[in-house]
């Protein structure tokens, strides 16, 4: 079962539904059979070992049963390696949770030290595991199965998870096998807190402090999390779904497939939080890649709340040099609250649920429609927009078109609202409404002309 936590003020939120884990040694095809399962490509796939190191959960539906599957990275028995020993580690935790377990071997290879390994490891599971034979893909090997009986788990089921063979007969046996429960109606949505940050800044250890366990590999290499992880915490009685992203790199420094596809991956996930949690390394300072980041956030669309990490080891100059490269650096995220933390110790995180709380209750802030007419008319009135190809805008009215983040539409007639007026506008806006750690989008519209005659 799930660890207790290690901050009491925090507790990780397990899953109402069903878990299947899938488990293996590296390379049997394991996040294959979770993407034909799940129905997309969820889990990062490529011809080489060990590239899932952390658990990971999907939502999937097979007829009518809601269940959750989890993905773990290859179970080897060796553990000289420490990355190795911490994929094995999760691994197991996420045996320990699950109420079925897809062992997964490889049909066209012979049975491993390692198969055999996780094999007695499961035994003890009992009539909770289904041994999954992959990449059958024709009858020849279908009818050579014979030697997995020796794992002791009982009959192989036979799949290729790549063409889909055999899928459909796996799911239908593992229905018959989970907890009888009905499906789960419609949750209420809760926030999503996307953790991101160039890599090797604390992300997982972060993610791992909030969530209380072990639940993602931390490695003083760089690029350890490959895929976003994610996990459902409570921070000061309220629920959020956590998500410590692959580190963000610019593209010429990418040198495999895997890693360009993991940062796209982490990308498509900041289109989709709420808050981002920019970690900065506090003894290295703000760099030009923490900008860019910054730059990404920003644009999505989520809100932001800055983390100084390491701040405990931080020394006084090195302290000073990062604060002065947060205002000079990041100026022009200068609306989001900055707070410094250590994820290693969790020194002064209690600092985070408040400062998470405030930017979403910022984000949804709307202005009353007459309140912002007013506003706009008095600050275009002082400050008129500037003449543009020898015609000066004239901003008609102006409209909060929706929350999260505020958006703002001026419609105008005449020229042009160039960036640099826009930007007037949000900072008069932003002296005037708490809109601390959200941005602001605004957009000038050109108004309809209106027809004669009307």
């Amino acid at each position: 079962m799930l660890s207790t936590l290690l901050d009491p003020g925090n507790r990780i939120v397990k899953p109402s539904r069903p878990i299947i884990a899938i488990v293996g040694r590296p390379n049997v095809g394991k996040s294959t059979l979770v993407n034909r399962i799940v129905g997309r490509r969820a889990a990062v796939v490529q011809e080489m070992p060990g590239v899932t190191r952390d658990r990971r959960e999907f939502d999937a539906e097979w007829e009518g049963r809601e269940f959750v599957v989890v993905d773990t990275g290859g179970w080897q028995a060796s553990v000289d390696d420490e990355l190795v020993a911490d994929i094995r580690i999760q691994a197991e935790a996420a045996i320990g949770s699950a109420d079925l377990v897809f062992f997964v071997v490889d049909a066209q290879a012979a049975i491993s030290p390692d198969d055999g390994a996780v094999a007695e490891l499961l035994r003890s599971a009992g009539d909770r595991v289904i041994l999954v034979a992959n990449k059958v893909d024709n009858e020849a090997i279908r009818m050579d199965l014979g030697e997995f009986y020796r794992l002791g788990l009982g009959d192989p089921m036979p799949v290729s998870a790549i063409h889909g063979l055999g899928v459909a007969d796996l799911l239908d046996a593992a229905m018959s096998e989970l907890p009888q429960t009905s499906k789960v109606e419609a949750e209420t949505e809760i926030p999503t807190l996307a953790i991101i940050g160039r890599p090797n800044v604390g992300k997982s250890t972060l993610l791992n402090r909030l969530v209380g366990e072990e639940r993602v590999v931390v490695s003083p290499v760089p690029g350890t999390t490959r895929d976003p992880i994610d996990a459902r915490v409570e921070l000061d009685g309220r629920e959020y779904r956590l998500i410590d992203t692959a580190g963000i790199r610019r593209r010429p420094k990418i040198g495999e497939d895997v890693e360009f596809f993991a940062i796209v991956r982490a990308r498509q996930v900041l289109k989709e939080a709420d808050v981002a949690l920019l970690l900065i390394d506090a003894i290295d300072g703000v760099t030009h890649q923490d900008q860019r980041i910054a730059e990404e956030a920003a644009e999505s669309g989520a809100s932001l709340v800055v983390v100084l990490n390491k701040w405990d080891i931080a020394d006084i100059e090195q302290r000073e040099w990062t604060t002065d490269g947060v205002g000079d650096r990041l100026a022009f995220v200068g609306w989001a609250p900055v707070i410094r933390i250590s994820a290693k110790t969790g020194a002064r995180l209690r600092r985070l649920a408040p400062a998470v709380e405030m930017v979403l209750e910022n984000r949804n802030r709307r202005i009353p429609t007459g309140t912002l007419n007013r506003l706009v008319a008095g600050w275009t009135a002082s400050h008129p927009p500037p003449v543009r190809k020898g015609r000066r805008a004239k901003v008609m009215y102006a409209v909060q078109a929706g929350t999260a983040p505020p958006t703002i539409i001026l419609f105008v007639t005449g020229g042009e609202l160039a960036d640099d007026y826009l930007r007037y506008v949000e900072g008069r806006i932003r002296a005037r409404f708490d809109f601390t750690g959200t941005p602001i989008h605004i957009f000038a519209r050109r108004r309809a002309k209106q027809k004669a005659g009307r």
